[in-house]
């Protein structure tokens, strides 16, 4: 018959056997994210990999951790309704993405999706000008003023842009402005993303002018108060994108 272990053991394996427990656990959390934490994780190892060879390595780490910044903009903004939503991805010089599992109910949810990355954004571009000038090095300034650029990039009302989504809730018929706005940028900068982006425009242009059946048309039904809720709240941001390139701009005859 065996004799029962001494009873200082027990206090010897209780911290053994919690501390088996929470790494069982912590590796239990990793695995389940892991394919998250590979596809962001390796992509934007990639980016930075690839805009350090154009713009130095300083200047591409706080770029691509601007565009994550963006994009957690959309994926909370997304979250807060309920919608499913992939891990972020970077393609380098095409941008990030996430993608929406879950189709948004209504215009006003697409809105709020769109525009929760450009205002997550901004504060970025904030944070970069307020890193300036605590330490007056001018990589931060570059990147608030690239900052503040992408964010006003990404609301030109056009396609699935963050402006084409937020403008489903004022009024779709912005696509044509923005088309238009960008067809000048492709015809003064001509650019294979720019095309892209038009290109990716004409369904959403075209369905302007066909007959919307009763489920459509209800999908771009809202409150008075969230229209304007959301027209204030994009051409104010539109108006501090634009202040703050104005404010962070480089001259180069000046450096």
């Amino acid at each position: 018959m065996m004799s029962p272990p001494p009873p200082g053991w027990k206090r010897l394996l209780a911290p053994i056997t919690a501390a088996s427990a929470f790494l069982f656990k912590y590796f239990g959390v990793v695995l389940k994210f892991l394919p998250v934490i590979l596809k962001t994780g390796s992509t934007m190892i990639l980016s930075i990999g690839v805009y350090t060879l154009t713009w130095g390595w300083q200047f591409a780490l706080g770029f691509v951790m601007l565009m994550f910044v963006h994009e957690c903009g959309h994926l909370l903004a997304a979250r807060s309704f309920g919608l499913k939503v992939g891990a972020p991805m970077f393609v380098p010089f095409m941008g990030a993405l996430i993608a929406l599992r879950d189709r948004p109910h209504n215009a006003w949810i697409e809105s709020c999706v769109g525009i929760g990355g450009p205002l997550l954004g901004s504060v970025g571009a904030l944070g970069c000008d307020a890193l300036f000038v605590a330490t007056d090095n001018p990589v931060f300034r570059a990147l608030a003023y690239s900052g503040f650029f992408l964010n006003l990039f990404n609301l030109i009302p056009i396609g699935f842009l963050d402006g084409g989504r937020i403008a489903t809730a004022l009024s779709p018929w912005l696509w044509v402005i923005g088309f238009v706005i960008l067809g000048v940028m492709v015809w003064q900068y001509p650019s294979f993303l720019l095309v892209l982006i038009l290109a990716s425009s004409l369904p959403r242009i075209w369905s302007l002018f066909q007959a919307h059946t009763e489920k459509e048309e209800r999908y771009f039904e809202m409150a008075p108060i969230q229209r304007v809720t959301m027209a204030v709240t994009y051409f104010a941001l539109v108006a501090l994108l634009v202040a703050g390139m104005h404010v962070t701009h480089i001259d180069p005859d000046n450096i």
